[in-house]
């Protein structure tokens, strides 16, 4: 099994991995299908379902789909061109993606909500739709949105698509068990197996330069959502409130006013930052998704910025070893919050960067994947249940204790010897167990827990 770090960490727009980024890949993808196709096309429709639909509006799901259509991807997202984009699509009733005529497309009309069709394949389904002149459908695929910004056509996912499409690699550890006898038969860490496949894959200068770049936007999200106040769009009124810790913390340092429990404002302010950013629609990295996306950022700016000895040399470290474990998650279980609850997002998450940091404070295989298990195991249960579809309430403050829990998993591991009664692999399953069972209305619909019992407005 391989899943690459760059697979894992994606660059992309905020609020939602799976609401926004899935779907503007999506579109991206059938616009390749059609540039390659023999027809002539003259408009396009999209139908939206399932957790796509409930929590679409507040994820920003239509205006991601949209902007796909036109030719937007995550990557390379300018969001003043974006606006000016929607601005004309509104007043055109048009797309003109690159190396396509122009086509009809009437955003009220044609980007349709069904809440009565759950596709079969997976909670996250769209349908995006070709259309002739006459309004006949003439190209049609149904996609789905499986968590993290990955995106499978319904034939993928039939075929169970693998993620081993390349080279071979020298470490295909499939679980947490094979991952272990690996790293004691060569000796050799959780990172640098990860990073001998890696370059199996590509060549060590790119990852060196890639694996750099996902650190910069990681930390220059945390610096936005530090420096940035204000109300969060989406009706809530959800006011940031990153800026305002972040400045009373610098404010109280040399005071003798800091009680040792203030470390974790520390590490919470750095996670509420990136998940600001994300709900306002900024840039962010899926780690391993967008809602859960400040978690691990927050943890690996506490290593650097309040661990005695930190290097940055040890940031590419810690990034194959979350990369590391979170395959692990998704290949066995799910990262995806429609799918499997907050568990799989936060949850995920905060057993990445447990992983992560203890590796780079030293810990061996076997205490990091204790401190991974430590991280995941106390955030079996958790539920999706953003209020009003929005990432906020509770998504952000869930990410910054999610940070304090990986954190303090570490530590744990790294007081032990990295023996341990539950095994990691058990946990991944049980999450992928408690997923299966949990009733759909909290999964990432909207449609319970906090968000039917807390005001919306």
């Amino acid at each position: 099994m391989f899943l690459s770090v760059f697979d894992m960490f994606k660059v992309g727009i905020g609020p939602s991995s799976s609401h926004t980024m899935g779907p503007m890949v999506a579109a991206a993808r059938f616009l390749d299908l059609m540039r390659a196709s023999p027809f002539e096309f003259a408009g396009l429709r999209a139908s939206l379902h399932g957790s796509l639909a409930f929590t679409g509006v507040g994820h920003a799901t239509d205006r991601a789909t949209i902007l796909g259509l036109a030719g937007f991807v995550p990557d390379t997202y300018d969001n003043d061109k974006a606006e000016a984009a929607l601005a004309a699509i509104a007043e055109t009733h048009s797309v003109s993606p690159e190396g396509l005529p122009t086509l009809h497309f009437d955003p009220k009309a044609d980007m349709i909500f069904d809440y009565d069709h759950n596709l079969p394949g997976h909670a996250n389904g769209m349908i995006l739709m070709a259309t002739d002149a006459q309004g006949d459908v003439i190209l049609r695929q149904v996609y789905y949105s499986v968590g993290g910004g990955f995106v499978l056509t319904e034939e993928e996912l039939a075929e169970g698509k693998a993620t081993n499409d390349g080279p071979p690699v020298p470490f295909p550890f499939h679980s947490a068990a094979e991952m272990l006898e690996m790293s004691k038969a060569s000796g050799k860490s959780i990172a640098q197996m990860k990073r001998e496949n890696e370059i199996a894959r590509g060549c060590a200068d790119s990852f060196a330069k890639g694996s750099a770049r996902l650190w910069e936007v990681m930390n220059n999200c945390i610096e936005r959502g530090l420096k940035t106040d204000g109300i969060l769009p989406g009706g809530l009124n959800v006011r940031r409130r990153a800026k305002g810790i972040y400045d009373a913390l610098l404010a109280e340092r040399g005071m003798n006013l800091n009680a040792p429990h203030t470390i974790n404002d520390w590490m919470s302010v750095y996670a509420m930052a990136v998940n600001e950013e994300n709900a306002a629609g900024g840039q962010v990295v899926t780690a391993p998704t967008n809602g859960a996306a400040g978690t691990l950022p927050a943890v690996l700016r506490y290593y650097l910025d309040h661990v005695p000895g930190a290097l940055e040399s040890h940031i590419e470290d810690f990034l194959l070893t979350a990369a590391a474990i979170g395959g692990l998650v998704k290949y066995n279980a799910s990262i995806s919050g429609a799918e499997a609850g907050c568990q799989a997002e936060v949850g995920s998450a905060s057993a990445m960067a447990a992983a992560g940091l203890c590796a780079v404070m030293g810990g061996t295989p076997e205490q990091v994947e204790n401190a991974a298990e430590i991280a995941l195991e106390h955030h079996l249960g958790m539920t999706c249940d953003p209020v009003k579809g929005l990432v906020q309430v509770p998504c952000i403050e869930r990410n910054g204790l999610a940070a304090i829990k990986a954190v303090s998993a570490a530590s744990l591991a790294l007081r032990g010897d990295g023996q341990h009664f539950v095994p990691l692999d058990a946990v991944i399953e049980t999450m992928r167990q408690t997923g299966h069972d949990m009733h759909e209305k909290y999964k990432e619909t909207s449609l319970g827990g906090l968000a039917v019992n807390v005001p919306n407005c």
